[in-house]
């Protein structure tokens, strides 16, 4: 049987297919900004390295076989069973649920229709995680008489599992594909516009493109992005400090679908930028701004009042921005906001908050952490909210006390995450208020200075189970080990303990539980710090139970979940930040709280 050269059915050149699955578009309500939930699940490129080599031409054994009168009677058959007459969309819908490679590779050898509709699932996502990955893809798309056009079947590459090897001369070998829809290359810092510009140019269908911590891109890059990839959808250029206004300008005109934008720690864009994002680009849900220095209160008016369906806006650490910018916000209600992010936007009172509740009345997430000039007042306003708001970050504002603290534990029953970090003004009424909280699942009291055991004692005396999952509570000096084996020995779910600059757990007996600082710490930050994740909170907690209480408690190896946490940046550096944002490499919690733990 003649090698086939082309699939029957191959994708056509906008990027959709007659006959490939229906996926999720990329406006979806995905927490991930390009990699997806299975980037990194089972691939042709680790199970099946010789792939490429197999023919759907049959073996000389099998054409034997054919020819016999039984196996051509039994072939007969097959093409009058039903599923023989199934269209190719039933039987990609029927493969697609098909979750490893082995059983695609097992359709694909049935017949020829068969392996027309599973190659493209195949090959559509590789997975490549180690160098030699990498050259089995390069080796199967340079081939020169290949079983199907595989640089055509590939539409999603992620190559961040191998930053530090890519290169442009890495590159070339992938500029066959020419339909890709969604490219990471995050940490690929040897990468240049040399080499970025010629794979875009070949790729006018990206829908997504992930190019963070590339610190040679410069506007050259951007340009291409503009003139080749008008479907574009979501960008994400978080730390690449060369980029100005001129590109993003050309791109917001070039670009109109966009519907996520991440320019962190982008030093050289101005209002100009964002303002041109917000009239050419109506559909933007995500803008994030994070430590984007030079942007002023003309940014924030014209993004809430253009962008009619934005989602989520971060505007961590910009510090220009000020009551002006709210006070100028027409007086509508933004229905769609659910995230916003003012870490460290020192100008804002509590006027800024009380308009930010009354024109976004569905905000699940609000981070004010660092405004140091919000009071109980603005605290208060947050009421309102009711059961929308599941995170809240005030950490280290300074003024507010018990009494707007108590208002929202009673106000906002479906919390799951609260930073009070550094409100040194809070006592034991407050966390005793906050225990009611069914849902309570992180709590930050890093520095809450007045906080006893009876704290820690009411947040696990409830009826029902406790679900508490991260407890940060360094620098509560007024901690003992009663409180903590008593919170240890109620919470099984509990995956992260900070108990840094409290005196009793910097023995050597139970620091032997914690995991290890941080290399950048200095002398004194590794000597207070204690922080107890995965396995070592389970072992912390077998220890005490054994030698301080009566009740013993099997020692039971931890979910494997947990390993999760243990590798998170969040967990490595901020240990009083609550997890807040996208999960690309930035949360919107990151300077949240203020100093780790060890400060």
């Amino acid at each position: 049987m003649t090698k086939a050269r082309a699939l029957s059915r191959t994708p056509t050149s906008d990027g959709s297919s007659s006959s490939s699955p229906e996926r999720p578009a990329y406006g979806d309500d995905s927490d991930d900004f390009v990699h997806l939930s299975n980037d990194d699940g089972n691939s042709i490129t680790d199970q099946l390295p010789g792939f490429r080599n197999m023919a759907v031409s049959s073996s000389p054994a099998v054409q034997r076989a054919r020819k016999s009168p039984f196996s051509r009677r039994k072939y007969l058959e097959y093409q009058t069973t039903p599923v023989y007459s199934l269209p190719p969309e039933l039987l990609i819908a029927i493969f697609s649920k098909l979750s490893d490679a082995a059983d695609l590779r097992n359709c694909l050898l049935v017949c020829k229709s068969w392996a027309a509709c599973s190659v493209e699932l195949l090959w559509h996502r590789p997975c490549i995680t180690t160098w030699k990955c990498f050259l089995r893809l390069a080796e199967a798309i340079r081939s020169k008489n290949p079983t199907f056009l595989y640089p055509l079947l590939i539409r999603r590459l992620n190559l961040t599992f191998l930053a530090k090897e890519i290169s442009d001369g890495t590159l070339k070998c992938l500029f066959m594909c020419e339909r890709l829809e969604r490219l990471t290359l995050t940490n690929c810092k040897d990468l240049t516009d040399s080499g970025l510009s010629n794979l875009i140019r070949n790729n006018p269908g990206l829908l997504a493109l992930d190019l963070s911590s590339l610190c040679q891109l410069t506007d050259h890059t951007l340009e291409s992005i503009a003139n080749s990839c008008p479907r574009l959808q979501g960008l994400n250029i978080a730390g690449c400090h060369r980029v100005t206004n001129a590109s993003l300008i050309q791109l917001s005109q070039n670009c109109k679908q966009l519907k996520r934008l991440k320019l962190n720690d982008c030093e050289l864009i101005t209002d100009e930028a964002v303002i041109a994002m917000a009239q050419n680009c109506p559909q933007l849900l995500e803008v994030d701004l994070h430590k984007c220095v030079q942007i002023t209160d003309e940014s924030l008016i014209r993004l809430l009042t253009d962008l009619r369906q934005i989602r989520e806006l971060h505007l961590a650490f910009c510090q220009s921005i000020s009551d002006n910018a709210f006070h100028a916000i027409p007086n509508r209600q933004i229905e769609s906001l659910r995230i916003i992010d003012l870490t460290n936007c020192e100008l804002i009172t509590d006027e800024s908050v009380i308009k930010i509740i009354s024109i976004a009345p569905r905000l699940r997430n609000l981070v004010l952490a660092k405004c140091k000039n919000i009071t109980d007042r603005g605290v208060e306003s947050i009421c309102r909210l009711g059961k929308w708001i599941h995170y809240l970050a005030l950490g280290h504002c300074l003024h507010i006390t018990d009494r707007s603290v108590i208002k929202i534990a009673k106000s906002c029953n479906r919390i799951r995450y609260i930073d009070l970090a550094g409100c040194q003004h809070l006592t034991d009424a407050s966390v005793c208020e906050l225990a009611h909280l069914p849902k309570l699942k992180r709590v930050g009291l890093v520095k809450c200075v007045k906080i006893t055991d009876n704290s820690i004692i009411a947040l696990v005396t409830k009826p029902q189970v406790c679900v508490l999952e991260r407890v940060h509570l360094s620098y509560c000096t007024k901690l003992t080990l009663h409180g903590i084996t008593k919170l240890l020995n109620r919470c099984f779910r509990l995956t992260h303990l900070s108990l840094t600059g409290i005196e009793t757990f910097l023995h050597a007996e139970l620091k032997q539980f914690c995991r290890e600082p941080p290399e950048e710490f200095t002398p004194h930050q590794r000597e207070v710090f204690c922080v107890f994740s995965g396995q070592g909170v389970n072992r912390l907690r077998h220890h005490l139970s054994t030698k301080y209480t009566r009740t013993r408690i099997p020692y039971t190896p931890f979910p494997e979940f947990v390993n999760e946490e243990e590798g998170s940046p969040t967990a490595e550096h901020g240990e009083e930040e609550i997890d807040f944002g996208w999960g690309a490499g930035h949360t919107a919690a990151n300077g949240a709280g203020g100093a780790s733990d060890a400060q």
